[in-house]
């Protein structure tokens, strides 16, 4: 899975370099073993946007943008990474997310699908493991979105995020972008048609392999 994720971002136009962070060796190993680029980091951070920060931290040359891409999200597309790059161009873009509508109520009731609710404009309003908004008008139409579990930040602000300590929010519905809202960043949004499964629950390792 950690290769088929590294191979699609490869395949991005607009990634400079693609880097595997982890505190697993066995992950090292995989990696190293197929030919890619891998850091080592400390076992103790408690999501993938440490890691990335500690990575950015080693690196001589820093990268004006971080996109940090999960390592379980074996159906990532390359134009995806392309388009969530794309949000950077605007100037005011500090932190970047992907979202995509969604009318399957089945899978938005999964407390493991993230779903998400934003302004006119796509910045983000609110991040929750429950349905958002609540439709309490039956015969209203509602947009869904489901979140795409990508993140871009630009590097000063990557750098701050991570000094931020666990926020309320964050802690109640274990959901680190949370953090991030409640001490006033704002978080862009761009919309993907593409369908992504992450590998968040064993039974999901079953839904993967029947679709490759």
């Amino acid at each position: 899975m950690i290769q088929r994720v590294y191979e699609q971002a490869q395949q991005s136009l607009t990634l400079t370099q693609v880097i595997v962070a982890t505190d697993d060796q066995r992950i090292y190993d995989t990696v190293a073993g197929f030919g890619g680029a891998v850091v080592m980091t400390a076992p103790d951070h408690q999501n993938g946007t440490g890691r990335c920060a500690e990575v950015l931290a080693k690196t001589d040359q820093a990268p004006d943008v971080i996109i940090n891409i999960q390592g379980d999200e074996p159906f990532i597309q390359p134009d995806q990474i392309d388009t969530l790059a794309g949000l950077f161009s605007n100037e005011k873009c500090s932190i970047g997310t992907l979202i995509k509508k969604s009318e399957d109520m089945e899978l938005l009731q999964r407390p493991s699908i993230i779903k998400a609710t934003v302004d006119k404009d796509l910045r983000a309003l609110y991040f929750s493991r429950s349905v958002i908004p609540f439709r309490r008008n039956p015969d209203l139409t509602t947009t869904y979105y489901k979140h795409i579990g990508i993140y871009g930040y630009r590097a000063e602000v990557l750098r701050e995020i991570v000094k931020l300590p666990p926020s309320p929010l964050e802690l109640t519905e274990s959901l680190e972008q949370l953090r991030w809202l409640e001490n006033g960043y704002t978080i862009y949004t761009a919309l993907t048609d593409h369908e992504s499964i992450a590998v968040d629950v064993p039974e999901d390792v079953e839904r993967v392999r029947s679709l490759i």
